[in-house]
């Protein structure tokens, strides 16, 4: 019972605060960059806009989502 066995394996290893608490903008590139799907996006921003909410990020996110839709074409 303890264990998650849902079927989002990765945004179990790296969950929204793992890819933008990193300790430096180029982890938090990296973070972005690595966004599977549009799913893990969606958690990201949501996590963003209740923490901190930082401009720059979520220009990112937004960024990473067109790319998203366009791979999806």
């Amino acid at each position: 019972m303890g264990t998650s066995t849902d079927d989002s394996e990765a945004s179990d290893e790296f969950p929204p605060e793992k890819r933008l608490e990193a300790p430096n903008t180029r982890l938090i590139k990296a973070g972005i960059a690595t966004i599977p799907d549009m799913e893990t996006l969606q958690e990201c921003v949501a996590y963003e806009n209740a923490h901190q909410n930082r401009t720059q990020i979520l220009r990112r996110l937004k960024w990473k989502a067109e790319e998203l839709r366009e791979g999806e074409e």
